[in-house]
């Protein structure tokens, strides 16, 4: 189980001043105030962010120590995570992506997509680590 979740990512910088056009991975994408201090992939960082608002296609943000534009600039592309412990638990029927990232069936190198169903996907056991599968059957080939 993944111990922080990826939560956004910081965009290209928004006008002038230092803001930040803002992309939230949340449900609720303006919950992301709730979740305390914003951290890097490899946790160097910390970001707060003290205005978040929404815009045509996205949020415009505005981060704590970010006063112009050629600060935002360097921003852009930073996946922002926060510990598991400071989000709300997912309903019975809901998983973090970063828990469902990858299927590798037993004894197999490659990974394999498939669809995410209650029929393709019959039990999910995060805590264990462990999922059961019953893949669609492929459809016959053309001859």
């Amino acid at each position: 189980m993944a111990e922080r979740i990826c939560v956004a990512q910081i965009g290209a910088a928004h006008g002038t001043r230092g803001e930040v056009r803002f992309w939230s991975f949340t449900a609720d994408p303006l919950a992301i105030l709730d979740y305390g201090p914003l951290e890097s992939e490899d946790g160097s960082v910390r970001f707060e962010i003290e205005s978040l608002r929404p815009a045509k296609s996205h949020l415009v943000a505005r981060l704590a120590g970010v006063s112009d534009r050629t600060a935002a600039e360097k921003l852009a592309n930073v996946r922002l995570y926060v510990p598991r412990e400071r989000l709300p638990p997912p309903a019975d029927d809901e998983f973090y992506h970063a828990d469902l990232i990858e299927v590798r069936p037993e004894g197999a190198s490659d990974t394999v997509m498939l669809p995410f169903t209650e029929t393709a996907v019959p039990v999910v056991d995060v805590a264990g680590g462990r999922i059961v599968i019953d893949p669609p059957q492929d459809s016959p080939k053309e001859q």
